[in-house]
């Protein structure tokens, strides 16, 4: 990302943090006459951070090197922001700093401990993510939990891109708004974390391009971490199912995190998980089957009627 970028970024999240409060929000009184923008203005801001409205106008302009920590506390506090949105403009000045010119390193590849990891959860789809929402690796029950998103020819298969592109979306996501506005403010919480990160930049490039959805919501610059939560989709198999998940982090593996899918005890989407996990595992069952040549009874159906051929 170049200098430029890192300054657009830090002006266009600061400016819609602004445009989303009022001063009653805030506790300050109501401003008399028209307002030009909607939300803070940049004084007012000023005022609530503690800092002058010059230095204040300049920082939202995208020159935040050497910003102290406590100045941006100070900011993050004025404008009220949660914990997402403090942590991604943390993210942001620490981008913009010389010393972080250096790249991050790729993700890594799934170790096979991992995949066993996962192979061992036979009731609980799991799958193993990069910063761009690739499936990186997965259990049989996340993909036949997640099914369509199987089908896109594209390797590896990429949740976002599905969400957006895939002509199946609103029959798989029957809260579409919900989940599409959560995927964006993930992978805006990804780009601040790993502004540097090729591949991350070329889907945003792909998705800004090709989806007016996506597009708009980009320009949001809304921040959102997805640690826990629920979701409903409609899978092809059991139909509507209401999950929770929960979002661990890998940290012998930089750059991946571990997704696990869950429901209640003793509900319909228990039950429906509990189907499926049959299924998966039948379908497992027959894909990983060997050919009848190479099973020790086929040897028994050659020779004679009477029996088995003699070796």
């Amino acid at each position: 990302m170049e200098p430029s970028d890192h300054r657009s970024a830090i002006r266009d999240f600061l400016a819609t943090r602004r445009a989303k409060l009022t001063p009653h929000d805030v506790g300050l009184p109501p401003a008399g006459g028209r307002r030009r923008v909607p939300g803070l203005r940049r004084e007012e801001v000023a005022v609530l951070a503690g800092v002058s409205t010059e230095w204040y106008a300049r920082l939202e302009k995208g020159h935040i090197n050497g910003v102290s920590d406590d100045v941006l506390d100070a900011v993050a506090r004025a404008l009220r922001l949660d914990e997402a949105e403090r942590l991604h403009l943390f993210n942001l000045a620490r981008a913009a700093r010389p010393k972080s010119a250096a790249r991050r390193p790729r993700a890594s590849p799934v170790r096979p401990s991992i995949e066993r990891l996962l192979d061992s959860m036979l009731s609980t789809p799991a799958f193993v993510r990069n910063a761009r929402n690739d499936v990186m690796a997965c259990n049989p029950l996340f993909r036949a939990l997640y099914a369509p998103v199987f089908d896109d020819p594209v390797e590896p298969p990429n949740i976002v891109r599905f969400t957006f592109l895939d002509p199946r979306r609103h029959d798989f996501y029957p809260d579409w708004d919900e989940a599409a506005d959560g995927m964006v403010a993930l992978l805006r919480h990804e780009a601040g974390l790993n502004p540097y990160d090729r591949d991350l930049t070329d889907l945003v490039g792909e998705l800004v391009t090709r989806s007016d959805e996506f597009r708009t919501r980009w320009a949001g610059h809304d921040v959102r971490m997805h640690l826990t939560g629920t979701k409903r989709i409609i899978n092809p198999i059991v139909g509507l199912i209401e999950i929770t998940y929960d979002v661990l982090d890998l940290p012998a593996d930089p750059g991946l995190t571990l997704t696990t899918y869950g429901a209640e005890p003793s509900t319909p989407a228990a039950d429906a998980l509990a189907l499926l996990a049959n299924w998966a595992a039948t379908q497992h069952e027959e894909t990983n089957r060997p050919p009848a040549s190479s099973r020790p009874h086929a040897l028994e159906s050659k020779g004679s009627p009477e029996g088995p051929a003699t070796l």
